[in-house]
This record gives C-alpha cells, sequence and structure tokens, in this order.
C-alpha cells in the first residue's frame, strides 16, 4: 500500500487544524540585531547595475523586511553549473537530487511535514571528489545547521534517504501534529543513527555567498547571478577573504592539499561565491543569501556578531556588494534597506 495518499490527507488535516487555531509555522525573532539604514557608497570602481528585459522592472519601492520565505533547513544541492530547467526536478529529465527529495519530503512525500519546510536549491558549486571516481555522487549544504555532505551516492536511494531521516526531519514535531498517530509521529522525526550512514559530513567554515542567477526561471536573476558573482569574487579578496573555487574535498590521490588543513598555521579567512535556482522575489534582484559560519571570527578575532545566521538582502546592484562585504561579512551589521530576512542555527526566522 502505497503512504503517498496517507501522507497527502495528513497534511491536509493539519494544515485545516492550523486554519482553525492559527498556530504558526515557525518561530520568528525580533531580536536585537546591529543595523545600518542604507548601504554604504562604494569607495571602488565596480560593474554597472544592469539594464533589464522590457516588461521586467526591478521593485525598487516595496519594503523588503519579512519578504523571505520561511523555512527550517535549506538543502544546496552542489550541481557545477550555473542555470537550470524552470523547474529544478525536471533537470536532466528528471534524474536529480532535488527531484528525489522532493519526493520524500515534497508535498504528498513520505515525509513530507506542512509545518517543517525544508528549502531545495540547486547551487552553482561543484560536488566533492571521491577516491572512487567511477561511482558518480552529488555533494550537498545543509544550512543553517552549516553541515557539508560531500558523498550522496547517485546509484543508490539509500543515502538519500538517510539524507532526510538523519539530518532534515525535525528533531521535535510542531504542536500543530499532535493527532497524527504515534507511528506517524515516528515517521515524521529525525533519527541520528542515519547520520553514519553517510561517509565524511563536516562543519561548513567558509562563508557562502549565494546569488539567485536561475535565468530559465526569470530573465532578470539570470542576469544579475553573473555580473554579483564576479563582483563579489573580485573584491573579497581586498577584505582578506580567500575566495574557493573547485570542490570543497577532493580525495583523488594528486589533489594539491585543501585550503586550510595545514597544521601549525592560522586558517585564513574563506568564502566560496555561488549562484543559485529559484528562491523566490524575481522582482528584488539582485537576491544575494550570504551564510555566515558559527567559527566566523570578526578582525580582532572575537565571535562573529552573525555567526550561525543566514542573511537575505534584495535589491542588491554591483555597487552595493562592497558595503554588503563591509558591513554584513566584516563588521556583522544588517543593511536594513536591503534585508529580505534572516535565520539563525535554532531555525528562527530573523526580522527587523
Amino acid at each position: 500500500m502505497s503512504l503517498r495518499p496517507l501522507a497527502r490527507g495528513a497534511w491536509r488535516r493539519a494544515a485545516f487544524r492550523r486554519r482553525a487555531n492559527l498556530i504558526p509555522l515557525v518561530t520568528t525573532a525580533r531580536r536585537c540585531l546591529n543595523t545600518v539604514p542604507k548601504c554604504p557608497e562604494p569607495t571602488c570602481d565596480c560593474a554597472d547595475t544592469p539594464s533589464m528585459p522590457w516588461g521586467q522592472k526591478i521593485d525598487k519601492n516595496a519594503n523588503l523586511n519579512g519578504l523571505m520565505p520561511a523555512y527550517a533547513q535549506q538543502v544546496l544541492i552542489c550541481t557545477g553549473k550555473n542555470d537550470w530547467a524552470s523547474r529544478i526536478e525536471e533537470d536532466n529529465s528528471g534524474d536529480n537530487l532535488a527531484a528525489d527529495l522532493k519526493e520524500l519530503i515534497g508535498r504528498g512525500g513520505v515525509y513530507s511535514d506542512p509545518f517543517h519546510n525544508v528549502s531545495i536549491v540547486n547551487v552553482s558549486f561543484p560536488s566533492a571528489i571521491s577516491r572512487r571516481p567511477e561511482v558518480q555522487t552529488t555533494s550537498v549544504y545543509l544550512l543553517p545547521s552549516f553541515k557539508y555532505v560531500p558523498f550522496l551516492p547517485r546509484v543508490s536511494f539509500d543515502s538519500v534517504q538517510a539524507l532526510v531521516k538523519g539530518y532534515l526531519l525535525p528533531e521535535k514535531l510542531h504542536p500543530m501534529n499532535d493527532g497524527l498517530s504515534p507511528i506517524h509521529k515516528d515517521r515524521l522525526l529525525r533519527k541520528e543513527a542515519y547520520q553514519h550512514m553517510l561517509y565524511g559530513v563536516r562543519d561548513v567554515e567558509d562563508v557562502l555567498v549565494l546569488i539567485c542567477g536561475h535565468g530559465q526561471r526569470d530573465k532578470r536573476c539570470g542576469i544579475y547571478g553573473p555580473i554579483l558573482q564576479e563582483e563579489f569574487e573580485r573584491q573579497l579578496p581586498r577584505s582578506g577573504f580567500d575566495v574557493l573555487h573547485g570542490p570543497a574535498l577532493d580525495e583523488s590521490a594528486n589533489a594539491p592539499q585543501l585550503s586550510g588543513t595545514t597544521s601549525g598555521e592560522e586558517s585564513p579567512r574563506t568564502a566560496r561565491v555561488g549562484q543559485i535556482s529559484h528562491i523566490g522575489g524575481h522582482k528584488y534582484a539582485g537576491n544575494v543569501i550570504v551564510y555566515l559560519p558559527p567559527s566566523l571570527k570578526d578582525s580582532a578575532g572575537n565571535p562573529h556578531p552573525l555567526a550561525g545566521h543566514g542573511i537575505w538582502y534584495g535589491r542588491i546592484d554591483p555597487k552595493h556588494v562592497e558595503g554588503v562585504i563591509k558591513e554584513t561579512i566584516l563588521n556583522g551589521n544588517i543593511i536594513a534597506d536591503h534585508f529580505r530576512g534572516g535565520i539563525n542555527q535554532k531555525g528562527d526566522i530573523i526580522r527587523l
């Protein structure tokens, strides 16, 4: 018997209870954050603001605060390319990790939970290289838990199930799921035992700058994505960050030692800049998410004010890149004029 109709029915009943009782899906935090009202003017030359296609303007007037979809976890699937089918699960004729994950945790999936949203996004980062290159694998980043899963073999569905059960399901169910049967509750809860099925999982220590560049979904993002990526990669080294390219892990025999792995030396601050698929809000392009790892320190060696956070910005032009690096990545300030929302490691959604 298929579990999908049961899951779909449970989802509908839970959605009805939510409308009746008005219990929120996520915890929203309005906390004291260091903010600056506007992005500072650039002090160096930068790329020009790109022109948009006719009839596809950028909304320059909307208040962006809160215009961020709520999620408990975001999965970045490393694809090694910077554009995809409009619906990413249809890429490569449906043979892709996004489709597999949505089969399990999307609406109607066996592990679907309407009160625990998991955002599934493609990213242009390449996947890790295994010591067994004959086995095709895919890598993912899990945020804001800041975990990197380097090897998900594409020859077995077991690893996809292990990712969902070991890392993506909640540790505690939302109160609106109290009416579910015990076996259904148990199925929707995380099981740490499955984490041991995935090899090489490690903490993320790089700053991640993610830019929506999904041109097949919307031309505005397709135009902004590569321009902003180039600008961030040009500007970050000026602020003391090594911009890393290539796979985050390479186990091949002749691979050079990875940056930051030498002993007895202080590890440099590192960043990766990539383009991602649709995250909502085309009309607010350029859309940028900055994830700052929990281990990040400021220039004085103290814990960074936004360590462990993901910060969403909209309406980022090339002239704003220097300001985003200075205010948010270096100083830990949120730029209020561009702020769409944020998330911390607990999964609390941040509003100003």
